[in-house]
């Protein structure tokens, strides 16, 4: 009886050990610098290819490869003229794959866009879009926004994207207030006030209709279309 107790003590502390090597207070998430003074926490995902996965997927790069890098880095500039020229051709190619929906085609130019210039909002901002819609990992996507925000010449659209990635998430209270931003960086843009109008809802704010028909006026896209009809109906607009 007493050999059973004891073997039934060490399992329990084996179960414990494990228990506290599986929690996530256990070890803190490691912070990588991928430029001067930004930190991003170190993801990785298993199922895609390194250049698919923000920032190359952290992986170490050896001498060839890095350089490979600075070829096309150099490559890219002598083509278009510019560190800046190359920037925009490069994120350009990035956004018009996100509207696509190549999404891994987006990572790819994104981290392209990383190499040429690591510091400008648009590499946050385009990585965030394929943290969020390649590996549904909203976490990594909330934080890539918040520093793409901080970051150099954001595009007008981020907060829009951002806000979006909020109600996705079902935290509507965070992105209203990023959604009344985005209107105002982006007036003319339907979907941001289509998402306004949904947050507005959601957390029962009287302006949901207001912004609705702001956005009727500004022809949200195809897939905003259908969200903005259902608000419509759920806030019982005129």
């Amino acid at each position: 009886m007493k050999r059973f107790e004891n073997h039934l003590k060490q399992a329990v502390r084996a179960v414990a050990c494990v228990l506290m090597l599986a929690s996530p207070l256990a070890a803190a998430a490691e912070s990588v610098e991928v430029a001067p003074g930004v930190q991003v926490t170190k993801r990785t995902y298993a199922a895609a290819p390194t250049n698919e996965q923000p920032f190359f997927g952290f992986a170490a790069k050896n001498a060839e490869e890095k350089t490979g890098d600075e070829k096309f880095v150099s490559a890219i500039i002598g083509a278009t003229g510019s560190r800046e020229k190359a920037f925009e051709e490069i994120t350009m190619r990035g956004w018009r794959a996100v509207n696509t929906g190549k999404i891994r085609e987006a990572a790819l130019r994104f981290n392209q866009a990383f190499l040429i210039s690591p510091e400008q909002s648009a590499v946050y901002h385009g990585l965030a879009v394929v943290a969020q819609f390649r590996f549904n990992d909203l976490d990594a996507a909330d934080e890539l926004f918040k520093i793409a925000l901080k970051q150099p010449n954001p595009v007008k659209a981020l907060r829009a994207d951002y806000g979006r990635m909020l109600l996705i998430a079902k935290r509507p209270r965070d992105a209203q207030p990023v959604l009344e931003q985005a209107v105002k960086d982006a007036p003319d843009f339907g979907d941001a006030w289509t998402n306004l109008a949904v947050a507005r809802f959601q957390n029962g704010d009287a302006a949901a209709c207001a912004a609705a028909d702001e956005a009727a006026k500004k022809r949200p896209s195809n897939n905003s279309g259908a969200d903005l009809t259902a608000v419509r109906n759920a806030a019982q607009c005129k």
